[in-house]
């Protein structure tokens, strides 16, 4: 049971339904304690998160 998963576009070649269902499991490890780092350029699916930091040119732009 690792406690933290990193993902780096889980969802980029996916149909926008598969990758709907790809958060869902995200967001249901999370909710058994699993802390997810995911990288994305979906605003879509970077909604999903609790915080988020936005990158731009390499330096921190926003946080969430």
């Amino acid at each position: 049971k690792p406690k933290l998963l990193l993902a780096d576009e889980p969802t980029g070649n996916l149909h926008s339904k598969q990758g709907e269902m790809i958060m869902e499991v995200l967001r249901e490890l999370h909710a058994d304690g699993m802390t997810i780092i995911q990288v994305t350029h979906n605003d879509k699916f970077a909604a999903y998160g609790e915080r988020i930091v936005q990158l731009e040119d390499g330096m921190i732009r926003s946080t969430l």
